[in-house]
């Protein structure tokens, strides 16, 4: 009989007030890896994110200093840039979207401090903000950052294995869009063939009352707070 403990472990990317889903991973795993320490995209969900108002989807971006140039900057070295008042904006366009929302009363003083937390690193900044709200989501998963963990020059489903392993975790949940390049080249890639049991991700995004006509999914986590509160949205995280 095999009685070996199962440890169970996901690996993301740090972002911005990520969706739901990106919780419910996070609620699914004893141990949640920030991927920290690799290329920031200025493109993508490290620096921005989206909320819904009267006229459609908003996009909230974050300025950002790039220290090694806009190809070179890990997530970790990227530095807000507190000289424009991006975070004034962001606040001032969360509540002009969500004033008349069911919950707001709640959630807004909340979402109001994690702009004023002192980070002025891009990547302890986006942290702070996930721990923070998985922490009113009663979630009690363990955060660990990939830059303080395992040094290596190994990438891809290579590096994923390398961190699993320094945490001891045997199954390891990943989103089903990683699919492609973690089974690349064979079923199960890296992960698989060093024995480490692999899950993909079973998340249908839940559909609730929002302010402002038809549904839109996969919005910023802050439209399902300010529609549903911390308690409802912890039900739809962690029963999906």
């Amino acid at each position: 009989m095999n009685n070996k403990q199962v440890i169970s472990g996901a690996i993301m990317q740090p972002t911005y007030f990520p969706w739901c889903g990106y919780f419910n991973l996070i609620a699914s795993v004893d141990n949640f890896i920030f991927l920290d320490d690799v290329k920031l995209e200025k493109s993508d969900w490290h620096i921005r994110n989206r909320i819904k108002s009267a006229n459609g989807e908003v996009m909230l971006s974050i300025s950002v200093n790039l220290p090694n140039g806009r190809l070179n900057t890990m997530i970790n070295q990227a530095n807000l840039d507190l000289t424009k008042p991006w975070q004034k904006k962001h606040l001032k366009s969360i509540y002009a979207c969500y004033r008349k929302s069911p919950y707001f009363d709640d959630v807004y003083p909340f979402i109001e401090t994690l702009f004023n937390s002192k980070y002025e690193n891009l990547a302890l900044f986006t942290i702070s903000i996930i721990k923070a709200i998985s922490e009113k989501l009663a979630i009690n998963t363990q955060f660990l950052l990939a830059s303080q963990l395992a040094k290596t020059d190994k990438v891809k489903d290579q590096r994923l294995v390398e961190l699993c392993q320094h945490k001891q975790i045997n199954h390891y949940i990943s989103p089903v869009g990683s699919a492609a390049y973690l089974e690349k080249n064979t079923p199960g890639g890296a992960i698989t063939a060093h024995g480490i049991k692999l899950t993909y991700q079973k998340f249908k995004h839940p559909t609730y009352k929002q302010l402002y006509g038809d549904f839109i999914s996969h919005l910023s986590i802050l439209d399902m707070l300010f529609n549903c509160g911390f308690t409802r949205s912890a039900a739809f995280i962690k029963t999906n």
